[in-house]
């Protein structure tokens, strides 16, 4: 075990969401914690005040589950790469990281997995009236948008319209995206898919 504790034999642990990159939460790990963490695959940390282990999420039902490990160069904190099951915060928002000092636009990944989050609760509990429900309900439908898309990109494209083609590509990668949930798929699946083909010749 290469990770320095400090006196207290703590280390901090910052949570990422392996597929957009957002950082979810911060958290202290002890080195059991840290096994623990690595055996079972569940995000687990160890409370200050309460001088003991916790699994995230088995309360409130919002896992992590883990994808990687990393130690920083010093070797004194640690990064958790996960897929979470809900919010990571106990206010029920996403991150725990939403007070803003100084905002910038979010990264692409943290919008895409916002939205990816929303569709995943209208294929769950689908509101009355919600056009995505209604995807999620004909899959004739789905793929008959999925092509209408693509080809008013294409269009837009071909128009050279700057804003136009990223207003249909938003359309189109809504419409993927709702394909993907409807087959259990998701953003990190599309991901691995992507890193397999990372140093292939194309």
């Amino acid at each position: 075990m290469n990770l320095k504790f400090d006196q207290e034999g703590l280390a901090p642990a910052i949570v990422q969401d392996a597929s957009s990159g957002e950082v979810l939460m911060l958290a202290w790990m002890n080195r059991e914690a840290l096994e623990q963490t690595l055996a079972t695959g569940k995000a687990t940390f160890f409370s200050r005040s309460r001088k003991e282990l916790w699994v995230k999420g088995a309360t409130s039902g919002n896992t992590q589950a883990v994808k990687a490990v990393r130690l920083d160069c010093d070797r004194d904190a640690v990064l958790v790469r996960v897929d979470p099951a809900g919010p990571a915060c106990h206010t029920g928002a996403r991150s725990c990281f939403f007070e803003v000092l100084q905002d910038a636009p979010p990264a692409p990944g943290e919008t895409l997995a916002a939205l990816e989050a929303v569709l995943r609760s209208r294929k769950i509990d689908p509101p009355k009236g919600s056009y995505t429900a209604k995807l999620f309900a004909d899959e004739v439908l789905r793929h008959k948008k999925i092509g209408e898309e693509a080809a008013e990109l294409i269009t837009a494209s071909l128009r050279g319209k700057k804003e136009e083609i990223a207003e249909e590509a938003a359309d189109l990668l809504y419409h993927a995206l709702v394909l993907l949930q409807s087959h259990g798929l998701g953003l990190a699946d599309v991901t691995a898919a992507l890193r397999e083909r990372e140093g292939k010749r194309r």
